[in-house]
């Protein structure tokens, strides 16, 4: 694996390089934004950490940059800041995951395994689903609603996919967070209302017919009421 890291700190840096060399994970280092971008065009990257507070172009924006282009290489947000709106912005702007600063290495590793398993969603390759309108290609992941493309993040289209294989059953947000982490974290269910609403916005909001439903109390499930 070889991940490029946005990080301003020095000692941070070489905290997060020497042990990812122990996992013999090759790491390259920006200290700004527009050196991260200069970079991330000349090569290609397994993995993407991205510090959202650094000099020149912020971390929100690289990852903004980064996801006009290149849909699937999985996207790591670290910040200070953990705050819902901080984890709302994160992940509108296409990351993929958001580690709360300070952080143990063993759950930054362990973050980066669980999402480099989820790259590619093998259970799906080559198969399509169509829900009402929906169209769901999983060998491309795109999806398309009454013929138009829809824009998700990865995460977005794991999210989108979940609730498909789950199709009518209502999943609580831990129910959700386990599948589209692979780990138990407890702080990432907030955030699941977070990319549900992102999902609504895209794949219901211009519909008449609504597939994305809410059960109160209990969870999310999609189905088509037609």
């Amino acid at each position: 694996m070889n991940v490029l890291l946005l990080e301003d700190d020095p000692v941070l840096t070489k905290e997060i390089c020497d042990f990812l060399y122990s996992k013999n994970v090759e790491t390259e280092i920006a200290y700004d934004g527009e050196l991260f971008i200069k970079l991330h065009h000349r090569k290609s990257f397994d993995f993407v950490i991205l510090d959202i507070n650094v000099p020149l172009i912020n971390g929100l924006e690289v990852c903004k940059r980064i996801r006009e282009t290149d849909k699937t290489t999985p996207i790591l947000m670290t910040t200070a800041f953990g705050e819902i709106e901080d984890k709302s912005e994160a992940f509108h702007s296409g990351a993929d995951d958001y580690l709360v600063k300070p952080f143990l290495l063993e759950e930054l590793w362990l973050r980066m395994n669980a999402l480099m398993r989820r790259k590619s969603f093998s259970k799906y390759e080559k198969q399509m689903t169509v829900i009402d309108d929906l169209e769901i290609n999983y060998d491309d992941k795109i999806a398309l609603r009454a013929g138009k493309e829809i824009q998700l993040t990865p995460k977005e289209f794991k999210l989108l996919s979940i609730l498909i294989e789950n199709y009518g059953k209502v999943l609580s947000k831990q129910q959700i967070a386990e599948k589209l982490w692979d780990y138990h974290v407890q702080t990432n269910q907030n955030t699941i209302e977070v990319y549900i609403n992102f999902l609504r916005n895209k794949i219901d909001k211009n519909a008449t017919n609504k597939l994305l439903h809410t059960k109160i109390g209990f969870g999310y499930y999609i189905k088509s009421e037609v």
